[in-house]
């Protein structure tokens, strides 16, 4: 006779499957959901702490496993969910679950190339995803994006966001012309990045990635002051020259006491029909900047001229190209971030 099948049974043995980045167990973290037991089989949720998990099949294999190995249990079924964690502590903005700045410590890196691109690699992994274009002297992200104004305002006179594929997006962009200048001091920049946070209906988001201008200045202050930010990431090329100016980026996260959770290489190598790599900017800058600063390296971008044209055609590389190398390095760079925000909210 079979012995009898329970879900404390099923929890016992979940009990014994970590999740390899927080390093506890999923009945501690609490992701097991609706257990059920119908004779032999069993079945039950994991909710994830994002959906952009890099880790997910490896999870759901252990699960699968360690219930399989229960004495009586002939099936295992388990759907997989995702309940991203909330690292905002600022109450007025707690909608908007966890904030990234994506920063770099000079212009033309592609900063706002790997916003846009890691932005849209979330929202296709099925998670709610804001982008916020605080270059306020140079708002790229419209044209990147494919699109030209807001959604519209709400009762209470709200700005209703831009939104293409799967992102809602708020730019300086979409409230002056293209062709003006915008020439203005600190007080004036406070405000735009206050009335960005305050005075748009984001909703509810999972991740607010916010593109900052280059450099270390009054936006990248009044973005600390204003919104409770998750993390940063800096962007750099490969050379000695761009690391240097990297460099400054990082120490700004690091004076601001926010969690820096990686370096990417973009225009890491332009890979040649013959199947070689050809270093143009140099090689290996951006892991060395990561090493000397103890943060991860979370990815180098090979240079592709889709990424341009997707640029300048509204279609990020992601939409236009998803299977492409470039599309696979952004795709791993946003689930590395994702889980970084995992980690520190649960360090929290």
């Amino acid at each position: 006779m079979s012995p009898r099948i329970t879900q404390d049974v099923v929890l016992e043995a979940l009990s014994h499957v970590l999740d390899p980045e927080l390093g506890k167990d999923l009945v501690t973290l609490g992701m097991i959901d609706d257990v059920k037991v119908d004779g032999s089989e069993v079945s039950f949720t994991i909710n994830l702490t994002t959906p952009a998990c890099p880790l997910r099949e490896q999870i759901q294999e252990n699960a699968k496993k360690a219930v399989l190995a229960v004495d009586g249990v002939s099936t295992v079924n388990i759907e997989m969910g995702a309940e991203v964690p909330s690292g905002q502590k600022k109450a007025e903005h707690i909608s908007i679950k966890n904030s990234v700045a994506i920063a770099s410590g000079k212009g033309g890196v592609g900063k706002s190339t790997v916003a846009v691109n890691v932005a849209v690699a979330l929202a296709q992994s099925g998670a709610k995803v804001g982008l916020l274009d605080a270059d306020i002297y140079g708002p790229n992200i419209p044209t990147m994006m494919g699109v030209e104004q807001v959604g519209g305002a709400t009762e209470d006179q709200k700005i209703i966001p831009a939104e293409a594929h799967g992102v809602k997006v708020m730019s300086i962009g979409f409230l002056v012309k293209p062709e003006q200048a915008i020439i203005w001091r600190g007080p004036l920049l406070h405000s735009a990045i206050k009335q960005f946070i305050n005075d748009v209906e984001w909703g509810e988001l999972d991740y607010l990635i916010i593109d900052l201008p280059p450099g270390t200045g009054d936006v990248q202050l009044s973005l600390n002051q204003v919104l409770d930010l998750q993390g940063g990431v800096i962007v750099t090329l490969p050379q000695d020259v761009s690391i240097d100016d990297a460099r400054r980026g990082l120490n700004m996260f690091q004076k601001l006491e926010i969690p820096v959770f990686g370096v990417v290489e973009n225009m890491s190598y332009l890979e040649l029909p013959g199947g070689e790599n050809m270093d143009i900017f140099g090689s290996g800058g951006g892991q060395a900047l990561a090493d000397e600063a103890g943060i991860p390296f979370i990815g180098g971008v090979p240079i592709d001229p889709a990424v341009r044209v997707g640029g300048d055609s509204g279609l990020p590389i992601l939409v236009s190209q998803p299977d492409a190398p470039v599309s696979q390095a952004f795709r791993t760079i946003a689930s590395a971030i994702a889980a970084q925000i995992s980690v520190e909210a649960y360090r929290g």
